[in-house]
């Protein structure tokens, strides 16, 4: 790839295939005969139920997303039954905000530190694997629980140290998660959403790239096109030490920077997941060692 994704093809492409999802009886609308010769609602039932003309939404489907109105849009994604982190995807790609000019800067396109308070917030928490993370999926910090959980991100070269590299191009990670084919469908629909917010991100389109080289997965779930916001759930590990576990993760975002975000996992109080996380926490770096070696 180049130096920056094509944010009027991130548009077009993202409108065809949310379109391509909905078929004419989910909006209620009637189909007329069996074949049709495209999938899902037609440009002109979509205009017709955002209430716009047909050339109007042809012209933003073709990513022209000059000039559309916010009112627009929001008709829209009624009409493609969006969620809202879709709508929020949307409006990156079709509006995107005059600081994006500021992002693209050199100076923005790197991390900000981590701030002190916070990595000593790390260090205090002892019982509770903990971690922040940035744009890219970048990890930026974490504790010694998160350590004995994960591996030891510290021995990892700093461009490795990254949620959707690991995931899609360390094996021992589809080990790790139970669930693997869903925490790689959430990565990439994390990164789709990074990459609306910061289509002319070199370092994304650089990840986006090699990721789409090395991983034949990734890549299928790239051409989907769908987003999601980190939030909170449940995740099901097989650690090599502790056996199963099932953690609950909370994500916060900064409130003075939120491109960072701080992600706990914790275990349900008297659970053998708890238990095992107690574990983890009397074998420390010991823990975190012996799971990649």
């Amino acid at each position: 790839m180049d130096g920056q994704l094509d944010r009027r093809a991130e548009l077009s492409e993202f409108l065809r295939t949310r379109r391509a999802r909905l078929k004419p009886e989910d909006v209620g609308l009637e189909s007329f005969g069996r074949h049709r010769r495209v999938p899902g609602l037609r440009r002109e039932e979509l205009a017709q139920l955002a209430g716009v003309s047909v050339a109007y939404y042809t012209r933003l489907e073709q990513g022209n997303g000059q000039n559309v109105s916010s009112e627009v849009l929001d008709a829209i994604a009624r009409a493609l039954r969006l969620t809202d982190a879709e709508q929020a995807h949307l409006t990156h790609l079709a509006k995107p905000k005059q600081q994006r000019r500021r992002a693209s800067s050199s100076a923005r396109a790197q991390q900000a530190p981590v701030r002190v308070a916070l990595l000593q917030l790390l260090e205090s928490i002892e019982a509770v694997p903990a971690y922040v993370s940035g744009r890219r999926s970048e990890i930026l910090a974490w504790n010694r629980m998160a350590a004995a959980l994960f591996g030891d991100w510290g021995k990892l070269p700093a461009p490795e140290r990254n949620w959707a590299r690991l995931v899609f191009l360390n094996p021992e990670y589809r080990e790790l998660f139970v669930d693997w084919d869903q925490k790689a469908y959430d990565m990439v629909s994390f990164l789709r959403m990074d990459a609306g917010r910061h289509p002319d991100d070199p370092r994304l389109s650089a990840l986006v790239g090699e990721l789409s080289v090395k991983s034949e997965e990734f890549r299928r779930l790239w051409a989907t096109h769908d987003v999601k916001e980190k939030s909170y759930g449940v995740k099901r590990m097989r650690h090599p030490l502790v056996g199963d576990l099932t953690l609950s993760f909370e994500t916060f975002r900064l409130v003075d920077d939120d491109e960072q975000a701080f992600v706990t996992y914790h275990a349900e109080p008297g659970s053998p997941s708890a238990e095992a996380l107690r574990l983890l926490a009397s074998w420390g770096t010991d823990a975190a060692a012996s799971v990649r070696t």
